[in-house]
């Protein structure tokens, strides 16, 4: 595997260091997987943004579902998933998410979707529904949902969490500085508006964001954006390493080592006592979602 990126003469290929090396996917698991997958007709981030964990978590016989289509209406620097003309909705989408979700027994389940500003409602009803329709299917098994930033609209917030998803996740991805830049049609403050009203106004769900790192930001600015996002009343941070999907995508600007992910989990533990980091090169929002969840869930 190797990081491609944009040369002063065209693409150029970076190697990647040994500890970005992923295997192969293989296994039974894996094939499952994908057929389930197939015969839903459904999408994946895992695939979609090419996420470097796919092989392991197939395997394991756990995927992120992504809802409304597979066509984004925003144009993120960071982000492999299509953008473009968009479809309708499929109305028989949420009930085919959890029957997937419960042929491979997942025991916690996460939903994320592309962006749809096309919609009047941006997607938020189509979340609820999905939610609803794995609760039906699903009793005893949890659910997160990833979400995009609504506009920060109260009323949509609403009418996804009402439906009391057991995590609400949505990623602030970047440090300010360098948000319009890598989400130049999202805002780094409506995210942390987003994070805050939904931890205020709603008790139910754990509220989670994630980052990445590598697009050029500095310590600094990535300890105040754990800073940013405490103050929310968000919980949870995931903070990974950014892999450029390709060369028409923002380049990798720096690698970090284990280390570092480390030396900033002891960091936030120390100074923000309240916000649980989970930080190591290939964490992503929903990589080991499961795990995390049932950590959480054992903490007084």
């Amino acid at each position: 595997m190797s990081d491609t990126r944009q040369g002063d003469n065209g693409p150029t290929t970076r190697r990647l260091p040994p500890w970005l090396k992923r295997p192969l996917p293989a296994g039974a698991g894996y094939a499952d997987v994908e057929r389930l997958l197939k015969q839903g007709c459904l999408n994946t981030v895992c695939r979609s943004a090419r996420c470097p964990n796919l092989g392991e978590c197939w395997s394991r016989r756990v995927a992120t579902f992504m809802i409304l289509g597979n066509v984004c209406t925003r144009n993120c620097r960071f982000c492999a998933v299509q953008k473009g003309p968009v479809e309708p909705l499929d109305p028989n989408e949420p009930g085919r998410v959890a029957e997937a979700a419960r042929k491979m027994g997942l025991k916690h389940v996460v939903v994320t979707s592309v962006t749809r500003d096309d919609l009047p409602d941006e997607g938020a009803a189509h979340f609820a529904a999905t939610i609803r329709a794995l609760r039906a299917a699903l009793p005893h098994s949890t659910v997160e949902v990833l979400v995009p930033d609504f506009h920060a609209r109260p009323e949509l917030l609403e009418i996804v969490c009402r439906e009391k998803p057991d995590v609400f996740n949505h990623n602030v991805e970047t440090v300010e500085a360098l948000a319009p830049i890598i989400r130049p049609m999202a805002d780094y403050r409506r995210s942390l508006t987003v994070l805050a009203m939904v931890a205020r106004t709603y008790p139910d769900p754990i509220v989670k964001s994630g980052l990445m790192v590598g697009l050029g930001e500095t310590e600094t600015q990535v300890r105040q954006t754990l800073r940013d996002m405490a103050q929310t009343g968000c919980r949870v941070v995931t903070v990974g390493q950014y892999l450029a999907p390709s060369d028409r995508h923002h380049p990798v600007e720096h690698f970090y080592e284990p280390a570092w992910f480390e030396a900033l989990t002891h960091w936030a533990a120390a100074y923000l006592p309240d916000l649980i980091v989970y930080a190591a090169p290939f964490v992503r929002s929903s990589y080991l979602a499961e795990k995390l969840f049932g950590q959480l869930r054992k903490q007084p």
